[in-house]
């Protein structure tokens, strides 16, 4: 059963810098945009490294390891090595708070 899970107040967030989180087993690196907050899986779909070490740009985050480049939004791979998409959660803020569901 899928639920919303507190994972950072608002304030902890840097445009364009991830942050990681961990709910339950799940890794999950969460983006703030111009446009809004976003989760995503923090693993990379090519090779296990953790993306939220990586570099974010325009809408776009890449991977440390072999620059794998993805989507924030929809978590689309966009760029080789990487193929695969990553998954991405819903998120709402509600009181200054960021949630996301699982």
């Amino acid at each position: 059963m899928a639920e919303w899970h507190r994972v950072a107040a608002e304030d902890e967030l840097q445009a364009e810098t991830p942050l990681a989180r961990r709910i339950g087993e799940t890794q999950i690196a969460i983006i703030r945009l111009a446009d809004g907050i976003f989760a995503v899986n923090d693993v990379c779909s090519h090779e296990y490294a953790l993306l939220s070490e990586g570099f974010c740009e325009d809408g776009k985050l890449e991977c440390p390891l072999h620059q794998a480049c993805f989507d924030i939004r929809t978590g689309k791979a966009l760029s080789a090595p990487a193929s695969i998409a990553i998954a991405t959660y819903p998120v709402k803020c509600e009181g200054g708070d960021v949630f996301v569901m699982l």
